[in-house]
């Protein structure tokens, strides 16, 4: 059972970041190129919408996850920096601009994500499926990694979404259950699990991947139970990260992880729980090294 907390709304003052959380402004060539190509695609990056602070890094190697379903989600969760709200449809031209922006840049490896629409009647699944069957016709040699939302739970969606054969699929648990109603309001730690156990019953041969964020309240007992969770639902590759605060309007950082704790999780991760792949780490995000998970995942399952 999900272990529910009192809502505290009082603001906490917002702490300085440790030394080893500052990263470099965005520049160089890399980054020029993947922000012109964007834009002139008309496309949304998680990277930017979300501030993700591995941007520089990413972008300067040609890397990017990209965004679809436009860039208005109806949940409002207390710790992401996406806009919430009540989107106005959306673009199915949206596919052909990323399977055309993935052709261009030549990747081995490609993320795609979404904004949540509980205002859609498939959740956006057919836009998933659509933009992987380009993908595949345009770059087939493209591995394709998927972060989707939980769909509320529907089986529908899912499969609709796996018919297309994506060889990672992605449902982040964000935090541990004690906190969801604090950090999720409107979402289901039990339901995100089950998101994770059904991909693998409908496609047994797509590695799934989940992650979450410290620093929020969790206590690490509870974060290694939650890896525990993710496993026995049979997630394969577990990522951590340190939560920051994109705004003054969200949730506030409770605690800096030091970058030692998170080394010690993915110790735990790999030689106790049991994954094929763990990247822990203050900067990482779902899809940081996301080929380099890739890679060691699958080469895990083969040996």
């Amino acid at each position: 059972m999900t272990q529910s907390i009192p809502l505290d709304t009082t603001p906490a003052p917002r702490q300085r970041r440790p030394e080893w959380l500052k990263v470099a402004m965005p520049q160089g060539e890399g980054y020029t190129r993947v922000l012109a190509l964007t834009q002139d695609h008309r496309l949304h990056t998680v990277c930017q919408e979300a501030r993700c602070p591995n941007i520089a890094e990413c972008w300067a190697r040609g890397t990017a996850t990209f965004m679809i379903l436009g860039d208005v989600c109806t949940r409002h969760c207390r710790f992401c920096g996406v806009t919430s709200g009540r989107p106005l449809g959306y673009d199915l031209d949206e596919a052909e601009r990323v399977s055309d922006a993935i052709a261009r840049m030549k990747l081995k490896h490609v993320v795609v994500t979404s904004v949540t629409r509980d205002d859609l009647k498939d959740h956006g699944s057919e836009l998933y499926r659509r933009m992987i069957v380009r993908v595949r016709e345009k770059s087939p040699g493209t591995t394709i990694e998927l972060l989707i939302p939980d769909f509320r739970g529907h089986r529908e969606p899912l499969e609709r979404v796996l018919s297309a054969r994506p060889e990672i699929l992605g449902h982040n648990l964000e935090t541990v259950p004690g906190l969801y109603r604090r950090v999720r309001p409107g979402t289901r730690y039990e339901r995100s699990l089950g998101v994770l156990k059904m991909s693998k019953e409908i496609d047994a041969g797509v590695k799934t991947k989940t992650a979450i964020m410290l620093g929020l309240g969790e206590t690490p007992d509870e974060v290694r139970q939650t890896m525990r969770d993710a496993r026995a639902h049979g997630v394969d590759i577990f990522t951590l990260g340190q939560y920051l605060q994109p705004t003054k309007d969200h949730l506030p950082v409770e605690r800096f992880v030091h970058p030692d704790e998170f080394r010690e999780y993915k110790e735990f991760g790999l030689k106790e729980v049991g994954f094929g792949h763990v990247e822990s780490g203050p900067l990482v995000r779902s899809s940081y090294h996301a080929e380099e998970q890739a890679d060691s995942a699958a080469t895990t399952a083969r040996t």
